[in-house]
């Protein structure tokens, strides 16, 4: 993977088809960070990840004697410790709406995703009411070539892997209905960052 460099104190193990653990790998390639990735498959997760996080889970991010298992955490973490670019803005006021705009990505959106994914539930339904609640925000990237912001940011992170994996979701868009959507998704697929960011499994998404 584009974000494993030269050898550091710092290791992911990252799903490699996850969109949380894809986050994380944009925010850790949007700094590049010297990182090494591990990718690991679910259920089939090495003894050492069990030592280093109670909950064994995906993906978990180590650094020295740090260890994190929670997703947003550690990007908020990668900003703090890796200032530039910076992915969350400076005022409080703005930070506490990115942070916002995250828990409603993730209320609205992930849950949905994760529903689907996983085959539990209603997925035509799901299917339909995800597709309507994405194509409702179109009209917001007319206004700004990124997430209600002039910048790459954090909230871009969490959107990104979503939209990338709208084939795998069974979710087609309408190019002529939904043109400053897709502006924005060729935006973030062509940013290095997101390239870079990409497992193999990932790519195989959209071939």
């Amino acid at each position: 993977m584009g974000v494993v460099a030269k050898r550091s104190s710092m290791t992911f193990y990252s799903d490699p088809m996850d969109h949380y653990s894809h986050r994380v790998r944009i925010v850790l390639a949007e700094k590049a960070v010297a990182v090494e990735v591990i990718d690991v498959e679910p259920g089939n997760t090495p003894a050492e990840l069990s030592d280093l996080n109670p909950y064994n889970s995906l993906p978990t991010l180590v650094d020295r004697e740090l260890v994190l298992y929670e997703p947003h955490v550690m990007m908020e973490y990668l900003d703090e410790r890796f200032p530039h670019p910076p992915l969350l803005p400076v005022y409080p006021v703005a930070r506490a709406q990115s942070r916002l705009l995250i828990h409603r990505i993730g209320k609205d959106w992930s849950a949905m995703v994760d529903k689907i994914l996983q085959g539990q539930g209603d997925l035509g339904k799901l299917r339909k009411e995800l597709q309507e609640s994405i194509v409702s925000i179109s009209p917001i990237f007319s206004e700004k070539p990124f997430f209600m912001s002039d910048t790459f940011s954090i909230v871009d992170c969490c959107v990104a892997p979503i939209l990338w994996r709208l084939p795998q979701l069974g979710i087609e868009l309408d190019p002529k209905k939904v043109k400053p959507l897709i502006k924005y998704m060729d935006t973030l697929f062509e940013r290095e960052s997101f390239q870079e960011s990409l497992s193999e499994q990932e790519k195989e998404i959209r071939a």
